[in-house]
């Protein structure tokens, strides 16, 4: 396999993280209006929208050093930088690699800290997410630990893979990788155990299982990007580089890309009165469970009979409308 030169996998990973990340800024957008539209303030979810601004802040820091890092590789230290370009980019103790790589990790431990609250509020169970808080801090301590072993590495700094901190690299990879499936995995069995509770009386099919599509469609794009990077840097492969700058938008990518899916699927398609709160709720960031209870109605029918001039009471039982009326 052909070695992808330091330089060649920055100016890659900037083009492509342009277009990903304008993307991004298409469903923030998106994000926003689905969070706003039609609600009053007070019932706007102020924890999904703040986590929503801040992904794309991060990304957009990200994005201005993924620039400046370029212009300084290739034009502005083209010439004076020991090595030239590709010693440039290929140094991991240089700023803009140590900054860009320390908003991956935040933004990385963002997300993942929203997977995690996301389990606590459809399960209602501190007990559920013990192992995802547990493997939600080793995201922060390896991540940590990488960022400040590349800043301060001695040995051979020209090359990532042998510092002495690859292997807290590689922890910090498995850490959000199997945070991301766990997670997404108790969320999909969370929403299906759902799905079949209210499977008898919704009206449509398909409403809460679009959350399932959802859920698994971010999970599986987040996923294959890091098992990805993760085979780069096994096999020592500078494509690692430009899958850690892209992966960045791809966070805010797939967080937007659930939120607008729950939103518009709710909006959009008729279902029963717990399908609707629970579509609502978990959009929000608060389900409850609602137990449904059958209800008897029992209407009361005066019937006048003018040859007699009597009245008769009669009780009837009708199926249910949920509404009581009176004839």
């Amino acid at each position: 396999m052909a070695e992808l030169p330091a330089d060649t996998s920055a100016l890659m990973s900037a083009i492509l993280e342009g277009i990903l990340y304008g993307f991004s800024i298409l469903l923030f957008i998106g994000t926003i209006w689905f969070l706003t539209y039609k609600r009053r303030m007070q019932d706007v979810n102020r924890l999904i929208a703040v986590v929503a601004v801040l992904l794309l802040l991060v990304s957009t820091v990200h994005m201005v050093v993924g620039i400046v890092r370029v212009e300084n590789g290739l034009v502005k230290y083209r010439d004076t930088w020991p090595g030239g370009p590709v010693a440039f980019f290929e140094d991991v103790t240089e700023e803009t690699y140590v900054i860009k790589h320390g908003l991956y990790v935040f933004q990385t431990v963002l997300a993942d800290a929203v997977m995690v609250y996301r389990c606590y509020v459809l399960w209602k169970s501190v007990r559920v997410i013990i192992l995802p808080i547990l493997l939600w801090c080793s995201i922060i301590v390896t991540g940590v630990r990488a960022v400040y072993g590349n800043s301060q590495a001695t040995s051979d700094p020209g090359n990532v893979f042998a510092t002495d901190v690859d292997k807290w690299i590689m922890a910090f990879v498995v850490s959000t990788l199997v945070t991301n499936l766990f997670c997404s995995g108790l969320l999909v069995y969370r929403v299906w155990k759902i799905e079949r509770r209210v499977f008898k009386l919704r009206t449509s099919k398909g409403t809460v299982m679009a959350i399932v599509r959802a859920l698994v469609d971010a999970a599986a794009l987040y996923s294959v990007m890091l098992f990805s990077f993760l085979f780069c840097f096994i096999t020592a492969n500078n494509g690692e580089s430009v899958l850690s700058d892209i992966v960045v938008p791809i966070i805010s990518i797939t967080f937007y890309m659930v939120l607008i899916r729950i939103t518009i699927n709710f909006r959009h398609r008729p279902s029963t009165a717990t399908t609707r709160r629970t579509i609502e709720e978990m959009e929000q960031g608060n389900v409850r469970q609602y137990p449904m209870m059958p209800v008897e109605v029992h209407i009361s029918q005066f019937t006048q009979d003018d040859s007699a001039s009597s009245y008769n009471v009669g009780n009837k039982d009708r199926p249910s409308t949920g509404i009581a009326q009176k004839s």
